[in-house]
């Protein structure tokens, strides 16, 4: 799964997902992508899944981008604690997506094989989605 290689501090604070995205909202390497409608917290487990969902779809032919990382970390406390006594354990890493990013870039393969690789990979993530491509983003 994706997590960055280095955590120098290693718990951060929730933040805010407020507006919406300005970078990452056109493609730029495929001709295919899936482009996020809602806003969300995707874990780095969510995206290997619709990752190996496209992967076998698409039979391993073409090319896959995953235009998101997960690097925001988030905590959590074991079951059955009581109040207090700090901030739990990181438990994994998210990436924050908000409506207008790109998530996923297919090339390399027809419009009817990407359309329902994407459409599959859509239901493995915790956000709506819309299939774009070149033709329809210009």
């Amino acid at each position: 799964m994706l997590q960055p290689k280095r955590t120098k501090f290693r718990k951060e604070m929730r933040g805010k997902m407020r507006g919406i995205e300005t970078r990452g909202v056109v493609l730029t390497m495929g001709e295919f992508g899936l482009k996020a409608i809602t806003r969300a917290w995707v874990q780095s487990s969510q995206l290997e899944s619709a990752r190996k969902t496209i992967v076998k779809e698409m039979k391993r032919k073409g090319k896959l981008w995953i235009r998101v990382f997960p690097q925001h970390s988030y905590t959590k406390r074991p079951p059955e604690v009581r109040m207090g006594k700090g901030k739990g354990d990181v438990a994994g890493y998210v990436a924050v997506v908000k409506p207008g990013r790109v998530v996923f870039e297919l090339s390399g393969v027809t419009e009817d094989v990407a359309r329902e690789a994407l459409r599959k990979a859509a239901q493995k993530l915790p956000i709506l989605t819309k299939f774009i491509s070149k033709e329809t983003s210009i």
